[in-house]
């Protein structure tokens, strides 16, 4: 197997001016020797996370970035609330440097007042954690990660990365009973929303890459924002707006596995003046993509919170017909987060077009669901995910839509085994490749909780989901089987499985010329330069 055949050199990033291909010493644009697991549902997450932070001490450095910050959400159990647990940290002479995301108004269902308390706390306890607003208009920071740096004990470090903030709504475990700690939500996720996520916990070369990022963005000499009624309230809060020095970076923690990572960011086309790391923004996340798409011949597996956009999936369409053996499951929420009379249209017509123009490229083989919990429940998918032809994966913070790819700040993680998986079909692809460990085992991984695979009534075992066309008529006659259950009154012994099909909701011409501008200027906004949005690239 090639790495430049799945993954982006140094010149197809796109980006001269960032420093994070330019400090691996063999001169590529990944590291190898990296040990990298899934953590799959924010309670499994979290409670990793609060031991590593619980396991720091003096001197040692904590880095994170984050949407959404609430400073009482609990990692595990009373008194391990995030500010608590990052506070004591403070406390206790680690170094704890954060990036929060400002956020838009609260009048505004954004998370305004919930960062400015976490910054707060944190400032406090001693540690430093500065509000960025360093965007486009109307755009957000959406990277969610947390780097864990030990000097003296590099086989302590780690980085963690994906979709998952800390913040309330997130803390839910493999059997989807939602966080205690809700967000407000659509009626139909209930009173506590079920909520499937993912996360990669790092170890090896690639922790230096993902701090390498962060430093990137906490070194930006650019204020924190340029409202001037933003600045004006920074003032008289007496906010801390100046990031102050960070260690000098460690040296990459030693190999210790057998994953190849890349990490892939999206900044946008910052408007009068641009990042440093990235004046022109930087697209890789998609360009990683669209690379990765063109090898797929057997199965695209996508878990996305939004799938939106017919300029994003038109990468997606093409593999479908251009490859007639190729196919694609796609797992999203069944119900978009809000279900206001004015926000729910926006948020659908998107998708809906999306879902179209997957369809007439690929027809029947394309499968489309959401996911329920055994009592009936939507579970809301948040996770972004994507295995291709169980070689390639890429988990991250990023959404397939305009937005991700163009618009906000994303990172996500782009990995490939050295170790192949000796399960047939042992090349599904077909190129030579072979299946690799890590990406089948993190698609069966999700397939298995979804098909209930393994259960004592399951007709599936896991290893006859590694065949992609048995997994594919699995999802089928699972989602089938919980159909006809529910359009029967749910009569008998409910069947094995949490799948949904997933069926676009009717909407009229009328409404979508209505709404598509509102969708295309505030749901889905494109940060691409005009040179880029004129083809169609990235």
């Amino acid at each position: 197997m090639e790495y430049g055949d799945w993954m982006l050199t140094v010149r197809e990033r796109g980006n001269g001016s960032t420093r994070l291909d330019g400090r691996h010493p063999d001169g590529a644009a990944w590291t190898r020797g990296n040990d990298v697991r899934p953590l799959v549902h924010g309670a499994t997450y979290f409670a990793e996370l609060l031991r590593s932070v619980r396991a720091q001490r003096a001197g040692d450095l904590l880095m994170f970035t984050d949407w959404r910050g609430d400073p009482d959400e609990r990692l595990d159990g009373p008194g391990t609330e995030i500010g608590t647990v990052l506070g004591e940290a403070a406390s206790r002479g680690v170094i704890v440097k954060g990036l929060v995301w400002r956020s838009h108004l609260d009048g505004f269902q954004f998370s305004e007042s919930e960062n400015r308390h976490l910054e707060e706390e944190l400032e406090e306890a001693g540690a430093e954690c500065l509000l960025d607003m360093r965007v486009r208009p109307g755009g957000s920071h959406h990277q969610k990660l947390v780097v864990l740096r030990h000097p003296g004990r590099p086989e302590r470090d780690v980085a963690y990365v994906g979709g998952i903030d800390l913040c309330h709504g997130r803390n839910d475990d493999v059997s989807h009973v939602g966080d205690p700690q809700a967000l407000p939500f659509a009626s139909a996720y209930g009173h506590r929303p079920p909520w499937h996520d993912v996360q990669l916990a790092l170890r090896g070369p690639a922790v230096g890459d993902v701090e390498a990022g962060f430093r990137e963005r906490w070194d930006d000499p650019s204020p924190l924002s340029r409202s001037p009624l933003v600045r004006l309230r920074e003032l008289v809060s007496h906010e801390d707006t100046d990031a102050d020095a960070v260690p000098p970076q460690l040296p990459d923690p030693p190999a210790c596995g057998s994953h190849t990572v890349q990490v892939l960011r999206t900044y946008p086309n910052r408007l009068l003046r641009g990042y440093p790391f990235a004046p022109d923004g930087e697209r890789s996340i998609a360009r990683g993509y669209l690379k990765a798409l063109r090898r797929a011949r057997a199965l695209v597996y996508v878990e996305d919170q939004y799938l939106w956009s017919p300029n994003v999936v038109e990468s997606f369409a093409r593999a479908l017909r251009d490859r007639p053996e190729l196919r694609m499951v796609v797992v999203i929420p069944s119900f978009p987060e809000q279900d206001g009379r004015l926000t729910l249209p926006m948020n659908l017509v998107g998708r809906i077009s999306a879902l179209e123009r997957l369809r007439r490229a690929g027809g029947d083989r394309l499968a489309v669901y959401g996911l329920e919990n055994h009592a009936g429940t939507p579970v809301y998918v948040h996770a972004k995910v994507c295995v291709i032809d169980d070689v390639w994966a890429a988990v991250g913070s990023d959404n397939v839509n305009l937005r991700s790819w163009t618009h906000d700040s994303e990172l996500s993680c782009l990995v490939l085994d050295e170790s192949a998986d000796g399960r047939p079909p042992t090349d599904p692809g077909g190129l030579g490749d072979g299946a690799r460990r890590f990406a089948r085992d993190l698609r069966l991984k999700l397939s298995c909780e979804h098909v209930d695979a393994g259960a004592a009534d399951a007709p599936y075992t896991p290893n006859e989901l590694c065949d992609p066309v048995k997994a594919f008529d699995a999802f089928a006659a699972c989602a089938r089987a919980l159909d006809a259950w529910h359009e029967g009154g749910g009569r008998g012994p409910r069947p094995p499985g949490r799948l949904r099909t997933y069926r676009p909701p009717d909407m009229s011409t009328p409404v979508r010329t209505a709404v598509m501008p509102l969708y295309r200027l505030l749901v889905d906004p494109d940060g691409r330069p005009i040179r880029f949005r004129r083809h169609n690239a990235f």
